[in-house]
Parts: C-alpha cells; sequence; structure tokens
C-alpha cells in the first residue's frame, strides 16, 4: 500500500470532501462513518475534527464513541480482568449499537440515535435521551476492533499504529489488549478492509493511502 505524507488538518479536509461526495449505500437519508482505531491511536480526535469541518459545510454530525457501549463488568470480566479474547468478542455490545445506533438510520428508520448506553465508571446504564440526526446528517462512529462485524459504513477509516508504535503509546494497565489488536491484525486485516488507512506510528506526520 502507497502512503502520502499529510498533515491532521489537510486529512479532516479530504476525509470531508469524501463525506459529501458520498450518497448512503442502501439508499437511506443518513451516512454512516467509522472511525476504527486501537485507543492509542486517539480516534475520538479526529472524530471530532472531521464533525466540526462538517458542520462549517452545512452537515448534521453525530459522534459516537463505541466506549459508551461496553457491556457490564460482570460480563466483560466474566474470564477475568486481563483476557484479550474477551475484550475482542465480548466487552462492546455490538447487538445495542446494531440496534440503537445503525437501526434507526436504516431507510425508512427515525433518525433517532441513542448516543450512549452504558456508563464503564459507574457500570450502569446511562438513560440518555436518543438525539435525532436530520436527513443528510452524519453518523461518525469511532472506536476500536469496528471492522469486520458487518456494520453498514459508507465510509470506514483505519488509524493504524504498527505493534512498536501501539505498546508504546497503549498505558501500562492496558498492556494486555495489545494481543487483541494482534488478532485483529490477522483475522480482520483492516489495512485491505478499510476504505481509508491513515498511518499514526508518529502523531506528527501521518500519512494516508487517500
Amino acid at each position: 500500500m502507497r502512503l502520502t505524507p499529510i498533515t491532521w488538518d489537510h486529512l479532516t479536509d479530504a476525509l470531508a470532501d469524501r463525506v459529501l461526495a458520498l450518497k448512503a449505500q442502501d439508499g437511506g437519508e443518513w451516512l454512516r462513518i467509522g472511525l476504527d482505531g486501537a485507543p492509542a491511536a486517539r480516534t475520538g480526535e479526529l472524530a471530532e475534527s472531521l464533525a466540526q469541518e462538517l458542520r462549517i459545510r452545512g452537515r448534521s454530525p453525530l459522534v459516537v464513541p463505541t466506549q459508551g457501549f461496553l457491556r457490564p463488568a460482570s460480563l466483560r470480566y466474566e474470564h477475568g480482568h486481563h483476557d484479550a479474547d474477551s475484550y475482542t468478542e465480548g466487552w462492546f455490545d455490538t447487538g445495542a449499537l446494531w440496534r440503537e445506533v445503525f437501526g434507526p438510520l436504516e431507510p425508512g428508520g427515525s433518525g433517532r440515535v441513542l448516543p450512549d448506553l452504558w456508563d464503564p465508571a459507574a457500570d450502569r446504564a446511562t438513560r440518555s435521551a436518543p438525539v435525532g440526526l436530520p436527513p443528510g446528517g452524519v453518523l461518525v462512529l469511532h472506536g476500536p476492533l469496528l471492522l469486520g462485524r458487518w456494520f453498514p459504513f459508507d465510509l470506514s477509516v483505519h488509524i493504524r499504529l504498527g505493534a512498536a508504535s501501539l505498546r508504546r503509546r497503549t498505558p501500562e494497565d492496558e498492556l494486555w489488549t495489545l494481543p487483541a489488536f494482534e488478532r485483529y491484525e490477522q483475522e480482520v486485516r483492516p489495512d485491505e478492509t478499510a476504505d481509508v488507512v491513515v498511518r499514526a506510528d508518529d502523531p506528527r506526520h501521518p500519512a494516508w493511502n487517500g
């Protein structure tokens, strides 16, 4: 894969250009963008920048972090606090994402998206109210391990960190998750699956395949 150096500002502009040129693959009224990457890749920063640029250009974005769709601690830690397979397969409530985030954006849907469901710190439901996304609005879902789950993204972006960078930038108390991302690379191959790949080993000098 050939990657070209780019700044984060120019990347945001380029992604906004792509979004504005898109039509929903299912013919619906809303676009669904996925920003995939390990927590160390800070997908939320790009998600917020993209949302701001879309607002400037007259579109209504809604940023949703998968961190708000964790399963209860009793399920996440069923096999211990440091089980990488559980992190891959059982931490994120994919059923709730389908039901509460993607379902309302299907053709004929209500457009009312639940921005979060579970507070992992308090380990209880957030009781957040659904947010109405008007026709032409853009969902920006971000977080780890998003690809390979058949989520209906109209544009998917993978922020890639090499193994050494991922280890260096991951907090010590989260190093146990690294085998999950090794497995993800081997089984899902996000570099090949995503529409856009951004290499961010050096966060000051990203590169992409655009």
